[in-house]
């Protein structure tokens, strides 16, 4: 285990001035596992008047001072041993007691796998066998699992997002809580729930993870509900609506947006439902509602508009049939070559959660990728700029206002389906001539 090392010189300028220091929490856990780390966090007997003595004013942010948390160089928070009063908001702690005790500074904290401490010199110290847990891939809360949660009810978030993330099982106990308490979620800033929520969904486990604990999925969004257990009776279809929504996200690319659009993409089907006289469920018109409905959630979540405006763009075309290179043109030309080459993935992990047999498709998928961009890189008119005549060259010919828009484009269809080439004179004579 190789020894973390930045923030080291904090420890070591804390101990020479008579106290106790440690790294803590996350990194500790993540040094353990091998995994990247990310925020140091170091734990000390020092009062937060202490480190600012130590460390100068200049170089200390009071952040979180009241809770004994001060930053110091602005990248390492340092926080005095603690003991936590009544969460009276279910988020933060009225008040706390510090104490000299780093047993019970680290009592407080939600899982075992988060409650080491580690010297400066790598030695770990572990009260409550969170060593053991990470080596046998078991969460579990520090103490009386209902008691933690209700204290702060994001950590119900987290325990399933870690499972997730790091493939490891919630101990029963832990886990029993988490379904007893999940509904506590609504008591958290919609922010702090996004965070963990894009986590958990890229997790290398996430498909375990929804599936068992679709109960915490709900409750952050309500409108998965009607999702599970619903039968689609489709031939393309061998999951219910709700563990299909799962797989899809499991089967896409590591890549965050699209797997917002893949939790979301058939939130619409169990209200488009409808079944032929062969017992063949339909969903038409579920894209468009999918797309409306994600962006109600995606508000109500926080997201930022760019990426909630991305996500339902592709929600809204996850179903569109291609079948030729000229429709491959013209989405591309409507989204861009980045978000058409995103939708083909999503297409892609769509397919993945339906029969095998529909997986052929996928191939597709990468050729129309392929095309798009040769489409882009020959420089293919697909846009009113690219076009060989301009908005002067249509008033030139006496044309005013609206008829403007119009005639360029239709000149830009014609071009686009190959029964024009994009040359000014030959689109200006077909502008003169009235074909237009």
């Amino acid at each position: 285990m190789e020894r973390i090392t930045k923030g080291g010189y904090i420890i070591r300028a804390l101990e020479a001035a008579g106290f106790e220091a440690y790294y803590v929490g996350g990194c500790v856990r993540d040094t353990i596992m091998g995994r990247e780390i990310h925020d140091i966090d170091i734990t000390t007997s020092a009062l937060p008047e202490d480190v600012i003595r130590v460390f100068g004013n200049e170089r200390v942010l009071p952040t979180g001072i009241r809770h004994g948390t001060v930053t110091v160089d602005r990248g390492f928070e340092v926080t005095t041993f603690r003991i936590d009063g009544d969460y009276a908001d279910s988020r933060r702690p009225e008040n706390v007691i510090f104490t000299r005790s780093l047993r019970e500074d680290l009592a407080r904290r939600d899982l075992t796998m988060n409650a080491i401490a580690m010297d400066i010199n790598g030695n770990i110290i572990d009260y409550f066998n969170g060593m053991a847990d990470i080596r046998d891939g078991i969460i579990r809360c520090v103490g009386e699992p209902e008691k933690r949660f209700t204290e702060d009810a994001l950590r119900i978030l987290r325990t399933v997002r870690f499972a997730s993330e790091l493939s490891a099982e919630i101990e029963s106990g832990t886990a029993d809580a988490v379904h007893k308490l999940c509904g506590r979620l609504e008591l958290i800033s919609r922010e702090r729930v996004r965070e963990e929520l894009d986590k958990l969904i890229c997790g290398k486990d996430c498909v375990r993870v929804m599936l068992g604990y679709s109960d915490v999925m709900t409750v952050i969004i309500p409108e998965l509900k009607p999702c599970i257990g619903f039968q689609q009776h489709s031939r393309y279809h061998r999951y219910t609506v709700w563990e299909h929504i799962v797989r899809a996200v499991g089967a896409s690319p590591d890549d965050v947006v699209i797997r917002r659009a893949m939790l979301l993409h058939d939130v619409g089907k169990p209200e488009m439902f409808t079944m032929d006289e062969n017992g063949e469920g339909h969903f038409k018109g579920h894209a468009g509602l999918s797309a409306d409905m994600a962006e109600k959630i995606l508000e109500r979540l926080r997201y930022d508009r760019r990426s909630a405006e991305l996500v339902c763009e592709l929600i809204r075309h996850h179903s569109d049939k291609i079948h030729s290179e000229n429709q491959v043109k013209h989405l591309t030309a409507e989204l861009g070559l980045e978000v058409f080459c995103m939708l083909m993935e999503c297409k892609k992990a769509d397919n993945c959660a339906k029969n095998e047999f529909v997986l052929a498709e996928n191939k597709d998928f990468d050729d129309y990728k392929d095309t798009a961009a040769g489409f882009v890189e020959e420089g293919a008119c697909m846009s009113l700029k690219q076009l060989a005549v301009n908005g002067h060259d249509m008033m030139s010919l006496g044309m005013r206002g609206e008829d403007i828009g119009k005639a360029l484009s239709g000149l830009l269809e014609l071009v686009m389906d190959g029964v024009l080439p994009n040359e000014r004179d030959m689109l200006i004579r077909h502008i003169t001539e009235g074909s237009l």
